[in-house]
């Protein structure tokens, strides 16, 4: 096996839990829409129409581009928007994956060049297991199998979090204001 480093590592897991995530998601979304507000945000996702107040505008805009996958077929509309909820959850799970794997190096006050192995695999497990323990938990993959609003909001604050560990990691560095503009 190539002996490749904590970054590399934890790069190629965060990718597997995110299949792993996507593909459990894809699999069991609603093949219609499901109670409540899905029906109406997958309807204005379609004809871009007005929803309830206050709306979801980013999540009507970007479930109108990925309704034209639908190809104009009426009956495949809700479940390309429940892929696309599925999407987001799971790109939720990847940057947790990575948020996590960040959080328990950091507790260990260890930069990536001061790890072992036996600390490199306790790390990325902690981050596997957190990873698939919240993909699986059942509020998050009612969540995610639905056109809702909280599957793109859940991964909005999860890259939000990502991207203040990416700053923290690199905050004696001369360019790294570009984590905190982006």
């Amino acid at each position: 096996m190539k002996n490749w480093t904590f970054k590399q590592w934890n790069t190629i897991l965060g990718w597997v839990v995110f299949v792993i995530a996507f593909f459990t998601y894809l699999s069991t979304i609603e093949k219609n829409f499901s109670f409540w507000d899905t029906g109406e945000y997958i309807a204005s996702a379609v004809k871009l129409e007005v929803t309830h107040a206050p709306g979801a505008a980013l999540f009507q805009l970007v479930g109108a581009v990925a309704a034209m996958f639908a190809f104009g077929n009426s009956e495949n509309y809700s479940i390309v928007i429940n892929a696309m909820s599925a999407l987001f959850s799971a790109l939720t799970i990847l940057f947790l994956f990575w948020t996590i794997t960040h959080l328990v190096r950091r507790l260990l006050n260890k930069d990536f060049d001061e790890i072992n192995k036996h600390q490199e695999i306790s790390i990325l497990f902690a981050g596997v297991i957190g990873a698939l323990c919240f993909t699986f938990s059942d509020t998050f993959w009612f969540s995610a199998v639905e056109g809702e609003v909280y599957s793109m909001a859940s991964m909005f604050i999860a890259l939000l979090v990502w991207l203040i560990t990416k700053w923290e990691n690199e905050y004696h560095d001369s360019d790294n204001e570009r984590w905190i503009i982006l």
